[in-house]
């Protein structure tokens, strides 16, 4: 008699969970992107995260060759405009964004993305490093970060950069009036270099005071921490509302069977 009074509570819970299940199975999902400077006190700041969910085709940059114009729009002078309009014209079913403005050593930031998983996978991101001519932090292959796999579960917590990953575009020449973050970063001496892995000659920096009024040090070794993206998918709204009375009903039959299980334990034999 227990099992039939229980019955209709267990299958109200039981479907809850199978909605539950296809909602969290869904190829869209919204997707929260934390961003942190972790670099030392007076060190290096950022200039906006310009990110990308994508299919893996658009390619920003290459180590050893030289800098595209959409990567010397993030390197140089950090709006990157060229850089989002390369990506949408070779992935227009991209998701794509900009985290935060400026930030500095110890800040953070967020933003949140609709992505569908289905199309967009792979993560893709590029940064301008402050002060600097022409370095920036992002990922060569863009297939390095897979996100999401096949049903949509997330694969990645979090992207670690350190100094040793910071890049320089080799597009322009080294010179204090004309950094980002210092001078007249409009004004620039072509380099005509490649891409390259380089975050001692940020050090030249040391001494100068920033456009955030503090004086720049770099205190920077190659295996300092200084930069990390952290993802969590956000649950929709209507997940928790196909969750609750399943929950409700599980908790329901809980308090009757303890309840069903207190009587009998009182009742005579």
């Amino acid at each position: 008699m227990h099992e039939r009074q229980f019955t209709p509570f267990r299958l109200v819970a039981a479907t809850a969970a199978l909605a539950f299940c296809a909602t969290a199975g869904a190829a869209q999902v919204r997707i929260a992107v934390s961003i942190e400077n972790l670099a030392p006190t007076n060190s290096i700041s950022f200039a906006p995260l310009h990110v990308g969910f994508n299919n893996g085709t658009f390619d920003a940059f290459d180590n050893g060759a030289t800098a595209s114009n959409a990567i010397i729009s993030v390197a140089e002078l950090g709006g990157g405009t060229e850089w989002q309009t390369a990506f949408a014209a070779a992935d227009p079913t991209a998701t794509r964004g900009a985290i935060g403005g400026a930030l500095l050593p110890g800040q953070s930031n967020s933003a949140t993305f609709l992505v569908d998983t289905s199309s967009n996978p792979f993560f893709t991101f590029a940064a301008m490093a402050l002060p600097s001519n022409d370095s920036f932090i992002g990922n060569d292959s863009p297939t390095q970060y897979r996100l999401f796999d096949a049903t949509g579960n997330l694969l990645i917590a979090s992207i670690l950069q350190k100094a040793s990953d910071i890049w320089d575009a080799g597009s322009e020449l080294f010179d204090p009036a004309n950094a980002a973050f210092l001078g007249d970063a409009t004004l620039r001496t072509p380099e005509n270099g490649v891409v390259g892995f380089d975050f001692a000659g940020l050090a030249g920096f040391n001494g100068l005071t920033t456009a955030a009024g503090y004086v720049f040090n770099s205190a920077l070794a190659a295996d300092s921490d200084v930069y990390r993206i952290s993802f969590q998918v956000v649950p929709e709204p209507e997940t928790f509302a196909l969750m609750l009375p399943g929950l409700l009903a599980i908790g329901w039959v809980g308090r009757r069977r303890r309840s069903q299980s207190a009587e009998s334990a009182l009742s005579p034999g």
